[in-house]
């Protein structure tokens, strides 16, 4: 079993979703089971429509949803050839675009709310299913939320999802592909939930794991991780192979090609990932397990924005014990995660990228000692192998980024990165100069 996720992009026209036939039938395990994002931009205006909701802005929501109705109808008119299959997905999308109606004529919570932005994966999965069938091609559709489930601290139940998918696939024995959506999933209650933003590569790799699958690929629109960022900076390469540990820092510290939490599934279950750029299939993209070991280098150079820095002063720090728990405890009680941190006998400096309950944390820090925040800073973040030759490294880093003023760094806290601070007009000639320097 190979599992094949493709995402928004790679299924954002009628064209694209047509050219993953090929591709997946080029594979050359005996059963796929294939994970599909939402259209592009399909989320993004069901986020729009419930935001109006939410608002209690009935008729601004209907206009939104009207608009999105329009825009599927022309893309079932191109999808499907036959007048029949035209007739069926036009079938398919009244269906969901009627329940997005009804959502306006009760109470809308956040119940109705995770229902409205779970129509993108519903969408793009069933009228997938429906061309497959137009096409001749037998696959089976399997609903993410009769196997997806979190538990009750909000995490991943994978043996749920193992025991509830295997039995679902046993019942098709003679089958060889499976249709499922990313991203959604139930909660505890029952209620349907999603793995936020970026979570259909978490569904496949939370499936692979759950499967044991043979492999997992990721279909975006780029040829793999690249050894900085593109969009920024000239002259960037894809790398061939990385690490698990590799390609968990490049994801969390801003190289968007995969979401930060797909790695550790796969890494559990030693199950390895391919990045694959569905625009370009001949492209070998990235290798992502356990296997590969590479001669210690730096292999890439990657951004996080957004980043909120948080000082704490204090001279009960002096000499004392239990302090930084303290402190600890004010984030965990938020539920909001810390990225950096460095400290020094009087003082404890770190960032954040949620500022959801940054106010309710700064009152309840003040406590502690004087507290400054920065805001609009970034995380360079400059990821290699450092487990057998540390030498020079941080002096080469350092050269790169003399001229510009680091708020923090962070190294050896990883064998796998280290970590740069500082403000977010710098970020672009950070990633210039480290990349002149380093590659």
């Amino acid at each position: 079993m190979k599992v094949l996720k493709f995402g928004g992009t790679s299924v954002g026209s009628p064209e694209r979703l047509a050219q993953l036939v090929p591709i997946i039938q080029s594979q050359e395990s005996n059963r796929q089971l294939v994970v599909l994002s939402a259209v592009a931009g399909t989320t993004n205006a069901l986020d729009a429509i419930a935001t109006q909701y939410a608002q209690g802005n009935v008729v601004e929501a209907r206009q939104l949803i009207a608009q999105l109705l329009q825009s599927y109808q022309t893309f079932v008119q191109a999808l499907f050839v036959t007048p029949e299959g035209k007739d069926k997905g036009q079938e398919i999308i009244d269906c969901h675009f009627a329940l997005l109606e009804d959502l306006g004529n009760d109470l809308f919570t956040s119940v109705e709310e995770r229902l409205v932005l779970a129509q993108g994966e519903l969408l793009s999965t069933t009228l997938f299913h429906q061309y497959l069938t137009e096409q001749g091609i037998s696959a089976i559709l399997l609903p993410a939320l009769d196997f997806m489930r979190l538990n009750e601290d909000q995490e991943p139940d994978l043996p749920y999802i193992q025991q509830r998918l295997t039995h679902e696939l046993n019942q098709f024995q003679a089958e060889t592909l499976f249709i499922t959506q990313g991203y959604i999933c139930r909660n505890t209650f029952g209620e349907i939930d999603n793995l936020r933003r970026g979570g259909s590569d978490y569904t496949a790799s939370l499936i692979g794991a759950a499967l044991a699958a043979e492999e997992i690929q990721i279909w975006t629109d780029i040829d793999g991780f690249h050894n900085n960022d593109p969009r920024w900076v000239a002259n960037t390469k894809p790398i061939a192979q990385l690490s698990f540990e590799e390609a968990a820092e490049l994801a969390y510290f801003g190289a968007k090609i995969l979401h930060p939490q797909s790695v550790f599934p796969a890494q559990k279950a030693n199950i390895p990932v391919r990045l694959l750029d569905t625009l370009d299939r001949q492209a070998p993209g990235t290798l992502i397990s356990s296997a590969f070991d590479h001669p210690d280098e730096i292999v890439a150079v990657a951004a996080k924005d957004n980043i909120t820095a948080i000082r704490i002063h204090s001279s009960r720090m002096l000499l004392a014990y239990g302090f930084l728990r303290r402190v600890f405890d004010v984030f965990e009680r938020y539920k909001t995660p810390i990225d950096m941190i460095t400290t020094s006998e009087v003082a404890v400096s770190l960032t954040i990228d949620d500022r959801a309950y940054l106010r309710e944390i700064i009152t309840e820090l003040t406590y502690f000692g004087t507290v400054e925040v920065d805001d609009n800073q970034t995380i360079i973040c400059i990821v290699g192998d450092f487990k057998r030759n540390k030498n020079g490294y941080a002096t080469v880093v350092s050269e790169a980024v003399k001229h510009m003023p680091i708020r923090m760094i962070s190294y050896g806290g990883s064998e796998h990165n280290i970590s740069l601070l500082l403000p977010a007009k710098y970020k672009i000639e950070a990633l210039r100069a480290l990349h002149h320097r380093l590659f």
